[in-house]
């Protein structure tokens, strides 16, 4: 069972409640650099992204963000680290949420401005704490940077913001370490109802960012724990959307499309079973119904193991194949026929 946490309003999406767990994503373009920021905006909303995060280094690039706020189709948040008067003013220019460092942002008059400027606005707060920003007496404390060393630098935030009586807030805690990622939110939900934002910072490139973000963020899913996720990867931010999907329809909390299940292949396999799944998500990609679609090798593994898909194609050890719906087999035909057959058995099923 998902945990219950307090809804916050962003911009047009609420992160919490009873809302879907989100996808969020960062630009890597230059924040005042109105066009290429502009087309990675829309290129991450086009890809499945809900709401995006931009760096604000500067006052240039916090008074830019006016433009985004009134051209960007998903609520727009501002990245903030060391300079509180950003934070102010990136609320100013219409920011719909800001992230705030409370290891970096400064002492508590300063913080305490930017949370008095956020509850005149309306304007929801992200406490986002890193492995890499705790203060040093933090650190001291817990004899380094542990899952109890992010709780208690979130905790002493929250502390200030619930006195100055504030509580749009949504919480991060993050770490390369993926262990002490996830017990630091195990943690922290064990004290606080407010929404719980995801990811494992600094997560790499490629398949390693996957696997680290599929485990980090994948098993807290799992355990209801999560209400916005954000996967880190070195590169276009695009792919963090796709990888974000993935991770939540594979932990059953959102579905995008059809699941493809595949085999692994062995000696029994006499179809080309790769090139044959490539086709298949190929033939798939635009589709949105929540389907199971397996592509086996051959018997041992569809229809039979994979009997419960809703659609289906399986070698049969020969030179053919079979088309197949919930373990039933439909038709059978030569490998160069599958493809084809299995399209028209889709049509009908999104037809129906």
């Amino acid at each position: 069972m998902r945990r219950q946490t307090r809804p916050v309003k962003v911009g047009s999406k609420t992160i919490g409640g009873a809302a879907p767990v989100s996808i969020q994503s960062m630009t890597n373009t230059v924040t005042r650099d109105r066009d290429s920021t502009m087309q990675q905006i829309f290129r991450l909303h086009e890809a499945g992204c809900e709401l995006v995060r931009l760096a604000v280094p500067d006052e240039a690039s916090a008074k830019t963000l006016s433009y985004y706020k009134h051209n960007s189709p998903i609520p727009v948040i501002a990245d903030i680290h060391f300079d509180y008067r950003l934070a102010l003013l990136s609320i100013e220019h219409g920011a719909d949420k800001i992230r705030i460092n409370p290891g970096n942002i400064g002492g508590e008059d300063r913080l305490g401005q930017v949370i008095n400027k956020a509850s005149e606005a309306n304007v929801a707060i992200r406490v986002g704490v890193n492995a890499g920003s705790v203060s040093k007496e933090m650190v001291k404390k817990h004899g380094g940077v542990t899952a109890d060393t992010l709780v208690e630098s979130a905790l002493n935030c929250l502390d200030l913001m619930e006195k100055l009586q504030f509580y749009n807030i949504v919480i991060s805690l993050k770490a390369s370490d993926v262990a002490t990622n996830v017990q630091a939110y195990e943690r922290i939900a064990e004290f606080t109802s407010y929404p719980l934002h995801l990811g494992v910072t600094e997560a790499g490139r490629g398949y390693r960012a996957a696997v680290k973000s599929a485990l980090g963020i994948g098993s807290l899913l799992l355990k209801g724990i999560g209400d916005t996720v954000r996967v880190s990867v070195t590169g276009d931010p695009v792919q963090e959307v796709f990888l974000a999907k993935d991770i939540l329809q594979a932990a059953g909390v959102r579905a995008f499309g059809p699941e493809i299940i595949s085999c692994p292949t062995c000696a029994r396999c006499q179809v080309d079973l790769e090139a044959l799944v490539e086709q298949v998500e190929v033939a798939t990609k635009d589709v949105r119904e929540p389907l199971k679609i397996a592509v086996m090798g051959c018997p041992v593994n569809g229809p039979g193991e994979a009997r419960e898909a809703d659609l289906g194609i399986s070698g049969t050890g020969g030179k053919g194949g079979v088309v197949f719906k919930k373990g039933k087999i439909v038709k059978h035909a030569v490998a160069g026929d599958l493809l084809q057959i299995f399209k028209e058995e889709l049509d009908k099923i999104i037809t129906q």
